[in-house]
This record gives C-alpha cells, sequence and structure tokens, in this order.
C-alpha cells in the first residue's frame, strides 16, 4: 500500500497554529489512521482527502477534541 503522502512532505508540513511556538522544530506533525495530520503541540488534526492535506486552521481546531482512535475514516467531505 502506497502512504496517503510521502515522507518528505510529512518533514516539511507543519501545524499552522503550533509553528509559530518557540522551540527547536515546532508544528511537527505525525500522521494517524494514515488519513490524519496531528500536532501534538496544538491539538490540532488535519484531514488528508485524496491525498491532500487540508492544513487549514479552522478545519483542525474542529477536531481538536476528538481522540486519535476516534477519528473518522476516510475523514468526512466538509468544510
Amino acid at each position: 500500500m502506497t502512504a496517503p503522502i510521502s515522507e518528505e512532505l510529512l518533514n516539511i508540513l507543519r501545524c499552522p497554529v503550533a509553528v509559530q511556538n518557540e522551540g527547536d522544530d515546532p508544528g511537527r506533525l505525525r500522521l494517524v489512521k494514515d488519513c490524519w495530520l496531528v500536532s501534538d503541540e496544538s491539538g490540532y488534526k488535519y484531514p488528508i482527502r485524496d491525498g491532500i492535506p487540508v492544513m487549514l486552521p479552522e478545519v483542525g481546531k474542529r477536531y481538536k477534541d476528538v481522540p486519535d482512535d476516534e477519528l473518522p475514516v476516510p475523514p468526512p467531505d466538509e468544510d
């Protein structure tokens, strides 16, 4: 199975909210359920739809309080 996004892209992308924090590398994201990018710093969760990460803060905030194991797969097409 092919990864939903490349490892290279995952290493480049940052949470637009957490990247404003100070530190060595703020805003790093981790891949969850092969279709979500999660920022441990901000708690924001960004869906990957059709291979495209939806990195809008208003979308990430919507899923902030959803536990990782309860994130819907595939992400809903709302926004």
